[in-house]
């Protein structure tokens, strides 16, 4: 867990009231068992030892090519209905499974959940239920909201109220009334991975309780919260005993990126609900584990706020958790940790990706990741007694409802100061102020703060998404635009021609604005990043991730201030980009994950389709009409020409060993995805149904059977593979002559890159995303240089330290070869891609340089 702070702590028990105390000009007066299953534990209890690029549980997916559809097309139902509450739904309740893994723990099944929330519907008149959205396989999302009945009259008071706090922060700072009538809302997470079950069973206790308790402090309690607790976030992976959904993600990586119909779901609630204290039940870690974390913070935050609420409230939770009695001797239960105390490093909120570190952005001022103690997953599961796994299950859900309760007390006890403070949260991004560093005095009572806790920027003035810069940039700032809308940041798009910061931008360009709320979320993805390798010796997971960088459209930054002076107006989405010459042949840039899947489309419908020598596709003047529904379709530019193009593309089909979000990136590029096994392919896998071998993980050239090389070798299919283990199985293979070096293994984030051009890498963007980085070395006759690592230092931001013994740093990969290619025996084409381009179905700027990898034959 790293070093302790013990030297920095004066005492564990100062009183809730010194911590929120208040900072002066900012806040609104406060208002009157068996043993361990090992002597140590896991760093966060949620991380792949190995190669963590996606899910731990499944790769590849567990999903069909269905589900794969429906996580790229589901949205998320928007919360903002009339009618007061409760709202009752009359859930349909599925059939029973007795293959559901929380049975064996004791725990409640998918399948039971809805008869209960039927049932709670029942008990007075405290308890609503709605569906929030659909998992990957279609099962129903439940949000369950606890709080005194209100009108229809009501209801819209509270969501004008919540409005006022988010978009005129400073009125409502000044608004008597909304400090007294609002609802503070509270948001509880459960289940987000599968086979963490408890925080499930916890959250139904509760609504029990709440719904049934005629007690003083629980009248008050609803009178003055809106208590809402997505039930189970990922009912797929609960029933499988995953610890993703059935798509294979690890939802909780996935909330810059939005894949995931699960993850969209609670965007919305976040969004629509906007709590301002939130929890995220998981395990295992021992003993039980409290956010606030350790360095290095999230630079986008603001800090202060968060840090006075969040440790307080932590403290509120350690006392409950320890109160419950259970001991390291009697139970195998230690005491519960609150990191940011209790550690140096290695459990941080640096990246917005997890559940937590996201809610912030959309207005919490104290959110927490629990990590119940005991173990009941994994090797646990399979090996323990069922007497055992429900001894264990037992204590975690009793730890998840003590850590529940003393969050619904703190925010009843101090909702005065948490509303106040989501207010300035809210109003500091409107009024475009500087953040506020912790301190001593900024964030009064909470000990051991020091300067390896500062982390702040500087917002930009604006940024700026230029229109006419080219048509992989037009189909990319639409994606992003609608990504930046879908959570919430404000887009504007420009009436008139205009100028800022010393440059002149067309009209239709995109304006982001950073005097908005909202701004920290919208520099999380429009920013470069930073490069905190100096910081801290080690990270929990990724390190950098900008999407302004990573999804292939221009963003401009525009330093400065005063009024910015742009005739535009608000979007709710990007101008329509889609568009076919009226006349001619057709070309279509391959530069995009969306002209992929155009491409795809025309091949299966029977196009005859043509490559140039740069990698685009000419398209016959006689498939006009297809081409206008794959523009409408994908949002791609089909543009005139007279190139007749260098060599005929075919449709192609790929085998593919490789982890989850490869696999639904290449089905979003339109690829048809068999996934293939060392045990699949030794047991005579039918190659004549495939073209490509696409190999990432799990395929050992070593590990088959001759009769499989033979037959491999024999296919004449093509390969494309990433990172080391693809590199080692198409060298073992004799498809091309290179060798691999792995630089730290810890190493990711955003490098720069220079490509060759070419059919592969043309007209690619100048970053792509690393984890465990690889260049090659010793290429041999014939091996093309495609792409190679920038000179100097090519990390833009994420954390590439050398390794102990001085290598495999940045400085190692500069100048290095990326990605090279070559034509094997038989003319079959390989290429090895040392960097990371469909990592976790996020750096969508790279995907082309896979697609392209894969037709180019």
């Amino acid at each position: 867990m790293g070093i302790p702070r013990s030297a920095l702590v004066t005492t564990a028990a100062l009183a809730v009231a010194v911590l929120l105390a208040p900072v002066p000009a900012v806040a609104l007066p406060g208002e009157p068992g068996g043993p361990a299953d090992a002597p140590g534990r896991e760093l966060r209890g949620d991380r792949d030892p190995v190669r963590d690029k996606g899910a731990t549980d499944s790769a590849p997916a567990r999903g069909s090519l269905g589900t794969a559809r429906n996580a790229l097309e589901a949205g998320a139902p928007s919360f903002h209905r009339p009618g007061g509450y409760p709202r009752r739904t009359a859930l349909k309740e599925p059939a029973a499974n007795p293959a559901d893994k929380s049975i064996k723990l004791g725990l409640v099944p998918y399948h039971s959940i809805a008869p209960k929330l039927n049932e709670l519907q029942k008990i007075g008149d405290r308890v609503s239920v709605e569906v929030a959205g659909k998992s990957a396989t279609g099962n129903d999302l439940y949000l369950v909201t606890v709080t005194a009945p209100e009108s229809s009259r009501e209801a819209r008071e509270q969501e004008r109220m919540r409005e006022r706090i988010e978009n005129a922060p400073a009125v409502a700072a000044r608004d008597a009334h909304l400090k007294k009538a609002y609802k503070t809302p509270v948001f509880i997470n459960n289940n987000i991975h599968g086979n963490e079950w408890e925080g499930t069973d916890a959250a139904l206790k509760l609504i029990e309780e709440l719904a049934k308790a005629k007690d003083a402090k629980t009248l008050s309690l609803l009178a003055k919260n809106r208590i809402y607790l997505n039930v189970t976030a990922n009912p797929d992976g609960r029933i499988a005993g995953t610890r993703a959904n059935a798509n294979g993600f690890d939802l909780n990586r996935d909330f810059i990126t939005a894949t995931q119909p699960e993850t969209r779901a609670i965007r919305q609630i976040a969004i629509d609900k906007q709590p301002a204290v939130m929890l995220d039940l998981h395990g295992y870690v021992n003993g039980t584990l409290i956010e606030p974390t350790t360095p290095p913070h999230g630079e986008n935050y603001e800090y202060d706020l968060f840090l006075k609420n969040a440790y307080a409230n932590a403290l509120g939770m350690e006392k409950a958790v320890n109160a419950l009695g259970y001991t390291a001797e009697k139970d195998g239960v230690l005491p519960a940790e609150i990191p940011f105390r209790d550690s140096a490093e290695g459990w941080d909120d640096w990246p917005p990706i997890f559940t937590p570190q996201y809610m912030p952005f959309q207005g919490a001022v104290a959110s927490h990741t629990i990590e119940f103690p005991m173990r009941v997953n994994g090797s646990s599961y399979d090996s323990l007694s069922v007497a055992e796994l429900r001894r264990r299950s037992s204590i975690n859900t009793a730890i998840a409802g003590a850590a529940m309760r003393a969050t619904l007390d703190f925010t009843l006890t101090n909702r005065t100061q948490v509303l106040a403070d989501q207010i300035e949260t809210f109003r500091r991004g409107a009024a475009g102020e500087a953040q506020r560093p912790v301190s001593p005095e900024t964030v009064p009572g909470v000990p051991g703060i020091g300067p390896e806790d500062v982390y702040t920027t500087t917002f930009p003035r604006a940024y700026v998404i230029p229109a006419g810069t080219g048509q992989r940039s037009s189909v990319a700032a639409a994606r992003l635009v609608d990504h930046l809308v879908a959570n919430d940041v404000r887009v504007e798009r420009a009436v008139l021609p205009f100028k800022l910061g010393g440059r002149s931008y067309p009209a239709g360009s995109y304006l982001v604005d950073m005097k908005q709320p909202k701004r920290g979320i919208a520099n999380v993805m429009l920013a470069e990043g930073r490069d905190i390798s100096g910081d801290v010796s080690t990270m929990y997971d990724i390190s950098g991730w900008s999407l302004g960088l990573l999804w292939g459209a221009t963003v401009e930054k525009v330093s400065g201030g005063g009024d910015l002076r742009v005739i535009s107006r608000p979007v709710p989405a990007a101008a329509a980009t889609g568009y076919v010459a009226p006349r001619g042949d057709l070309k279509l840039r391959m530069d995009d994950p969306k002209e992929l899947a155009a491409l795809n489309s025309l091949l299966a419908q029977g196009v005859s389709v043509r490559r140039t020598d740069d990698g685009a596709a000419i398209v016959p003047a006689s498939a006009r009409k297809a081409a206008k529904v794959a523009a409408e379709r994908y949002g791609v530019v089909f543009a005139a020409t007279k190139e007749r193009g260098v060599a005929l593309l075919e449709r192609v089909r790929v085998a593919a060993s490789v982890t989850s979000g490869e696999q639904f990136a290449l089905r979003e590029m339109g690829f048809e995805v068999v996934p293939v096994s060392t045990a699949s392919l030794n047991a005579g896998f039918d190659w004549s149904g495939a073209d490509v071998l696409m190999v990432s993980t799990g395929l050992n050239h070593a590990g088959l059977t001759q009769a499989a090389r033979d037959a491999f070798a024999a296919s004449g299919a093509g390969f494309v593979g990433i990172g080391q283990v693809g590199a080692a199985f198409g060298k073992a293979a004799g498809l091309i002559s290179a060798t691999a070096v792995e630089g730290n293994g810890d190493a990711n984030g955003v490098v720069r890159v220079t490509g060759a051009g070419g059919p592969l890498t043309a007209g690619a963007p100048g970053h792509s995303f690393v984890y465990s980085p690889v260049w090659f070395t010793e290429l041999g006759a014939g091996v093309r240089v495609d792409q190679s690592y920038a000179t100097g230092n090519p990390l833009v931001s994420g954390h590439w330290r050398p390794t102990a013994g001085g290598t495999g740093g940045p400085s190692d990969a500069a100048g290095r070869p990326s990605i090279v290619s070559a034509t094997g025996p038989g003319g079959v084409p390989a290429v090895l891609i040392g960097t990371e381009p469909l990592f976790r179905d996020h750096p969508k700027g790279s995907f082309a340089q896979v697609g392209r990898a894969l037709i180019t034959r």
